[in-house]
This record gives structure tokens, C-alpha cells and sequence, in this order.
């Protein structure tokens, strides 16, 4: 089997396995109405954005719904902003890379909430940084899928003209979480309490 069919297959492995895994959780009722919320308000934001290339504000969406509500639900928004708004956009072949790379984002935020909650900047990079991870994931998907060879020399052929691109993705998450990020975060958090009868820590920006 070639580099290219391990590599395709391993990121369906890794999407069936956080489908599964989330499956296996308890959420709740509430928790689940809202990250459907969060999917559809992602959906429209990203077919809003259609008209600028490489616009994805699910991106910052699902890094939000992660440090507020948690890892899971932050991967659960991203993996199903990416299939709904596919749906109007175009499915194909990419739909589960997009998922899993956008559910990763969400997941990572979650992860580092403890560090994302202190200081604006800090999330406002990690915007950047997931635009730039986010294309470098679907040029390498890219080159699984359709070749021509899964190389080093390849990949820097294919992501250098996709760095512009790329750029415009991680621009758009550091101005939405610039902006939104803190006061979607508050927002979030409160609804958490509400839902889970649990106080959750803010901090505020510096």
C-alpha cells in the first residue's frame, strides 16, 4: 500500500474514531441543542464568506465552542460545520479531511482553554496558526488524493501557491477573534452554567 492510501486512510480512521467516541459520551439534551445551534451559525457564517476566498470563520467558531464548552463539543462543531455547509457548497472526497481538520481545530481548543482564556493574543495567534495548519492539512490531503507523488519536493510545490490563500484563512480567524472571540467565549460560558449547574472560570483579556 503507498504512502498516499496510508495516509488517506488513516485520517478516515481518525474521524471515525471521534464520531464513535463522541457517540459514546453523555451530553445531554441542552448541550446537544446547542451545538446544533453552533453548527448552523457556523454553516451560514461560512457560506456568507463564500465570496472571499479562503474566508472560513468555522475556523474560529469551533476553536470558541471549544474552550468554552469543551474539547468535544469544540470537534463536534467543526466536524459538522463542515459536513452541513458542504451540503450548499459542494461535498466531495475533501468532505472528511475538512471535517477532521476543523474538528482537530475545535478539539485543540478545548485543550488549551486554561492558556486561551488569559490573554486576547494569545487566541488571536492561534487563529493564525490553525488558518495555516488547516491549508497545509489540505495540500497534503491533496496530494494523497489526486498525486502526483506524496513528497516533500511536492508538497512545497503544491503549498507554496496556496500560501496566499492560506494567509487570507488565518487573517480572517485573528480579526473574528480579535473582535468576537472574548464576548462569544462570556456568552458560551454562561450558557454552560445553565446547562450544567456548574461555575466556569473567566479571565479576563489583557
Amino acid at each position: 500500500m503507498s504512502a498516499a492510501a496510508i495516509l488517506a486512510l488513516g485520517g478516515l480512521a481518525a474521524l471515525i474514531v471521534g464520531l464513535v467516541l463522541y457517540e459514546r459520551t453523555r451530553g445531554g439534551a441542552r448541550e446537544l441543542g446547542l451545538i446544533a445551534v453552533l453548527v448552523a451559525a457556523a454553516t451560514a457564517g461560512r457560506i456568507a464568506f463564500a465570496a472571499i476566498p479562503s474566508a472560513q470563520p468555522v475556523t474560529a467558531i469551533a476553536i470558541v465552542t471549544g474552550i468554552a464548552l469543551g474539547p468535544r463539543a469544540g470537534a463536534a462543531v467543526g466536524a459538522g460545520a463542515a459536513l452541513l455547509s458542504n451540503t450548499f457548497l459542494g461535498q466531495g472526497p475533501w468532505t472528511p479531511w475538512q471535517m477532521l481538520l476543523w474538528g482537530l481545530a475545535g478539539a485543540s481548543g478545548g485543550w488549551l482553554a486554561p492558556l486561551l482564556r488569559r490573554s486576547r493574543i494569545a487566541l488571536m495567534a492561534f487563529g493564525g496558526a490553525w488558518g495555516l495548519v488547516f491549508g497545509a492539512g489540505m495540500d497534503v490531503w491533496q496530494l494523497a488524493a489526486f498525486g502526483p507523488a506524496l513528497t516533500l519536493p511536492a508538497f512545497i510545490a503544491v503549498h507554496a501557491r496556496a500560501v496566499p490563500f492560506d494567509l487570507v484563512h488565518a487573517l480572517t480567524n485573528v480579526i473574528l477573534l480579535g473582535v468576537a472571540g472574548f464576548p462569544l467565549i462570556a456568552l458560551l460560558d454562561r450558557s454552560a452554567r445553565r446547562m450544567r449547574g456548574r461555575w466556569l472560570p473567566l479571565e479576563k483579556a489583557e
